[in-house]
């Protein structure tokens, strides 16, 4: 399975979409959106510790017509037994923050994940930089 790369974004309109089941998919939504234009794609955001999804999604479409007319038809409708929210999305998709890694020999990565479980169960989670 290749990976391609991400879509060309310039002019797509995004959506986001709340109320979802943690169980939807990005492949039970698309047909669902695609009945009212071109979907260029569809993230759902997850949980970075638990992988997780966080139980909303955003649907970008090529044409802003295609967008608003899913939108009005979308908001309210029932999926996997939850009533879905569907509103043009405010911003787009955060940058991932820089995270330094420590590069210091064979024992780096255990190195790292004892400091971050310490500092769990010191309290300091937020206030140390782990690896840095």
């Amino acid at each position: 399975m290749s990976r391609r790369g991400p879509p060309d974004i310039g002019g797509m309109k995004s959506l986001k979409v709340d109320n979802l089941s943690f169980r939807t998919t990005p492949d039970e939504l698309r047909p669902v959106f695609e009945k009212y234009g071109d979907v260029g794609d569809i993230y759902i955001p997850r949980d970075r510790f638990t992988k997780e999804s966080r139980g909303f999604a955003f649907v970008r479409f090529f044409d802003r017509r295609d967008a608003d007319e899913a939108m009005d038809r979308l908001d309210g409708y029932r999926l996997d037994g939850r009533e879905m929210r569907v509103q043009l999305a405010r911003y787009g998709r955060p940058s991932p923050p820089y995270v330094p890694k420590y590069s210091g020999g064979r024992h780096s990565k255990r190195f790292d994940t004892v400091c971050q479980y310490l500092c769990i169960w010191w309290g300091c989670a937020g206030t140390a930089k782990v690896g840095a």
